[in-house]
């Protein structure tokens, strides 16, 4: 169904009115032309006058589920005691200096294109997907209404970049573990929630039952309708109303973003490299699944428009204790992981996005240097990693480092604010004097404590 402002959406009065998301269901179209109120051509006009949808500049967040061992990945410590080091050596990449883990050797031929982030501080302690996805510190006191993650903010602040895709599309599979699911749009209210075709939302993508020759009598009338409002209207001429409600047409009938989705499109080949996991096999009882299409799929979104892509990837949660032991969980999970990952920064470089396209892959925390009795490591907020890739960024080094038990950032430490605030300057937005009110109408910083940009990176 196509949801109407006051049908099914009541909360999309505090922001644009109607929810882009919902626009894209598009069962029912009839009530376009007849309702009252904002239509689609006009949500595309006043977006037009925004100034918005003039940047290509987008970016992929992966979220490590559970929090991944930093210490086996990409800040190993072969001279540390064994209960500390682990089995893991390290192998040289093709960056002199920078060593990653032995099971990465795709990722070690591409450092040059990547950046490792050693010394990321202030995680929380809980399993809770809410700092990765929004960089607020969830114990820290909130606005009316709650923080808006990362993707919502630049939905709302940017819109989208062309009006054949949403501004911002989750891939994240619902987690049993509530925390696990990234946190909701916050003060900005549901018209900036993402959209995600996953389940039924997936079928609502189809034309169900209407031919383009009823979408084009439908045209008409919208036009028959409208006629009125554009009469009086002195601030856009007929011509100008014209082109709005053909981008109004073009969301409605474009097979772009169905396309995207629909990997038996995409070259088997490339398929083949990225990888196959099956969507209902859930690694851990509460966790994500391993499907490293996923990241494929985010790069076919990004192609069609989409400026923000989210999503989930397996479970990272190795505490110990029967096939659970630490070792035994990386030994299955970080070849796939290598061959995913790998396989998206060299297709984005290959296609021509790696300039405009950002990406970042990280979790909730690190993992304690001593290996536990049952073989496995606990949480450990104190240090995290991150991988960032893309976006034009220099990379080929490593930022930040630990003391030899990789247990405490001893050089540069770097906060979630400071990487927000430079995927915001990614995207060509000023963090440093951008606000949006709240529900109080206090206006609010799109990063914590006033986050610079990395000078690292840019």
């Amino acid at each position: 169904m196509l949801t109407l402002l006051g049908q099914r959406d009541r909360s999309s009065r505090f922001c644009d009115g109607l929810s882009r998301r919902s626009l894209l269901n598009i069962g029912t179209l009839a009530a376009m032309g007849t309702a009252g109120g904002w239509t689609l051509p006009s949500i595309l006009r006043a977006e037009e006058a925004q100034g918005n949808g003039k940047s290509n500049k987008s970016v992929i967040m992966i979220y490590l589920v559970g929090g991944p061992p930093h210490q086996d990945m990409f800040d190993l410590k072969p001279e540390a005691p064994k209960e500390i080091a682990g089995p893991w050596k390290p192998i040289a990449t093709n960056v002199p200096g920078m060593d990653i883990c032995e099971a990465f050797p795709q990722l070690a031929r591409l450092a040059d294109r990547m950046t490792i982030i050693r010394s990321l501080v202030g995680n929380q302690a809980d399993h809770d997907a809410v700092q990765v996805f929004n960089g607020r510190d969830p114990r820290k006191p909130k606005p009316l209404g709650g923080w808006p993650q990362f993707g919502s903010l630049v939905s709302r602040v940017l819109g989208p970049i062309t009006p054949t895709a949403p501004p911002f599309v989750s891939l994240c599979y619902p987690c049993s573990h509530g925390p696990y699911n990234e946190p909701g749009p916050g003060f900005l209210g549901t018209s900036h929630a993402p959209f995600r075709p996953m389940g039924p939302t997936r079928e609502d993508m189809v034309l169900n039952g209407v031919t383009l020759e009823r979408l084009h009598d439908r045209r008409s009338l919208l036009r028959s309708v409208d006629q009125l409002r554009r009469d009086i209207d002195s601030t856009m001429t007929m011509q100008g109303m014209d082109t709005f409600t053909d981008q109004a047409m073009g969301l409605l009938t474009s097979s772009r973003l169905a396309e995207a989705l629909d990997l038996s499109r995409e070259n088997p080949e490339t398929l083949a490299r990225y990888g196959t996991g099956d969507p209902k096999v859930f690694i851990d009882d509460n966790g994500a699944p391993r499907v490293p299409q996923s990241l494929l799929v985010a790069r076919r979104l990004i192609e069609a428009g989409v400026r923000v892509v989210t999503l989930n990837y397996s479970k990272w949660d190795w505490h110990g204790g029967s096939y659970n032991t630490i070792f035994n969980r990386e030994k299955e999970d970080f070849p796939i992981f290598d061959k995913c990952v790998s396989a998206l920064i060299e297709d984005l470089h290959e296609r021509g996005l790696s300039d405009d396209c950002a990406v970042i892959v990280w979790g909730e925390f690190g993992r304690t240097p001593k290996i536990s009795d049952i073989v496995g490591r606990d949480h450990w907020p104190q240090v995290n990693c991150a991988l960032m890739a893309g976006g034009g960024m220099r990379h080929g080094q490593v930022i930040g480092a630990t003391d030899r038990i990789a247990g405490e950032a001893v050089s540069r430490p770097v906060t979630y604010s400071e990487i927000y605030a430079t995927l915001f300057h990614h995207l060509g937005v000023p963090v440093d004097r951008t606000t949006l009110s709240d529900n109080s109408g206090r206006p609010q910083f799109l990063v914590e404590d006033g986050g610079k940009i990395m000078p690292e990176l840019v």
